[in-house]
């Protein structure tokens, strides 16, 4: 297969954050505005990212074939386009009931035509020998696009804001939330312009990686694989870690006692570690063993959520507190970068890797479901450092699991050669 250009792993990397940008990335980077602005507890916001994650896994399942059937690009640039559609919904700030459906609405335009093609263009883009490369520089460069949307909302927010933080009126950070949420919704719609007209692959390429129909055949040989099992639960523990580095910036406030920009900026500083971390583990999976970079990561994130869950970190220790969050994000974000880099490894057929996305991602993703409503409840019931404790149990108990299922992997596959 040829060699792709660089321009088409930065098409993805751009493409792969900004669609998420308005469900997940501003609720973030601002959480302790969007409860206020939407009048909202953590519970209630819980069960919006709940009900996405409902409609989302409808979508992994008919959406996973449909990567295999058509050329990524369009898939991407529509779904990217009916996704600012939804963020000109969210500027209006409407009721709960209709934030509920919205998010529904973004659980499919999200996941259905771009979650699958996005994996495939990236496994397709990585080759043979550079699938830790390709993935890392994918959740790495999605890092880096996530921190630079954030760094803006900040300072278009902190823009529009005419008196002290100290003393914001809800109305005032409605005015300035609503200017952050349609400079993205806009954003968005020029990146799926950029995609529609630059995201092409060679045409003896495309023949390769498309099918013309799906088989139940191939369905069931793709649900023999050890390895689609093993990477089910690998990737539901990993994102359940994922989804909990949303309660930093809270943890912020309601613990170490920052204010909303000071918060918000918490957030934006795990918006940059992502790309660091993608990066580097990207490159070192590469140079060895891809597997064992993915045990590594779970082992440091149970570590670094221990810190937070024993309660080891005062609220007058702020360098600890970042310190932690280093830590804990460390071991997140690279079991993130590498859990379909090791599909390769996996002995999963490229041209089934749509199909095989998702099925994974029916289990896999199923955080999306209930992590939310979790760590709503934890906090809560238990206000304060308490609430944030059980919260962090809970990513302790999820890295164990991982890292015990990340082993097996790698005993599995890590030493084998590839065909």
């Amino acid at each position: 297969m040829k060699k792709i250009p660089w321009h088409f792993l930065l098409l993805l990397i751009l493409a792969g954050e900004s669609v998420f940008i308005l469900p997940f990335v501003l609720s973030r980077v601002f959480r302790p505005t969007v409860l206020e602005v939407f009048g909202l507890d953590n519970l209630q916001l819980g069960l919006c990212f709940s009900i996405y994650g409902i409609v989302a896994l409808l979508s992994y399942i008919f959406g996973g074939p449909l990567a295999d059937k058509f050329p990524p690009r369009k898939l991407i640039a529509v779904a990217l386009w009916m996704t600012a559609l939804g963020g000109f919904a969210y500027s209006t700030f409407p009721s709960y009931s209709v934030l509920k459906m919205l998010y529904g609405y973004w659980g499919f335009t999200t996941i259905f035509l771009f979650w699958a093609p996005m994996i495939k263009a990236t496994r397709i883009w990585g080759g043979s020998t550079s699938q830790g490369k390709a993935f890392g520089f994918l959740d790495g460069g999605r890092g880096l696009v996530g921190a630079l949307f954030g760094a803006m909302g900040v300072l278009i927010f902190s823009v529009f804001i005419t008196s002290e933080v100290s003393e914001l009126t809800i109305s005032e950070s409605r005015t300035a939330f609503n200017q952050v949420i349609l400079v993205s919704s806009f954003i968005v719609i020029l990146v799926g312009l950029l995609v529609w007209f630059f995201l092409k692959l060679d045409h003896e390429i495309e023949k390769e990686i498309i099918l013309e129909k799906i088989t139940k055949t191939q369905i069931l040989d793709v649900l023999r694989l050890p390895s689609v099992w093993l990477l089910m639960i690998i990737i539901l523990c990993a994102y359940v870690g994922y989804k909990i580095t949303d309660v930093f910036s809270l943890y912020a406030r309601d613990v170490m006692l920052f204010d909303q920009i000071q918060s918000a900026q918490v957030g934006t500083f795990l918006l940059f570690i992502r790309p660091v971390i993608g990066i580097l583990i990207g490159i070192l999976a590469d140079r060895s063993q891809t597997t064992l970079w993915l045990v590594v990561g779970f082992i440091v994130s149970f570590f670094g959520a221990l810190l937070f869950a024993l309660g080891l970190i005062p609220d007058s220790a702020t360098t600890l507190f970042f310190i932690s969050i280093l830590i804990v994000a460390t071991g997140v974000y690279a079991a993130r970068s590498l859990y379909f880099a090791v599909m390769e490894r996996g002995q999963i057929p490229l041209i089934l890797t749509g199909t095989a996305v998702g099925l994974i991602s029916i289990i896999g993703y199923t955080p999306d479901i209930f992590a939310g409503p979790a760590m709503g409840y934890l906090l809560e019931n238990s206000p304060g450092l308490k609430g944030h404790q059980h919260v962090f149990w809970m990513l302790t108990i999820f890295s164990f699991i991982g890292s015990i299922s990340a082993w097996y992997y790698y005993r599995l596959y890590g030493k084998k050669k590839l065909n």
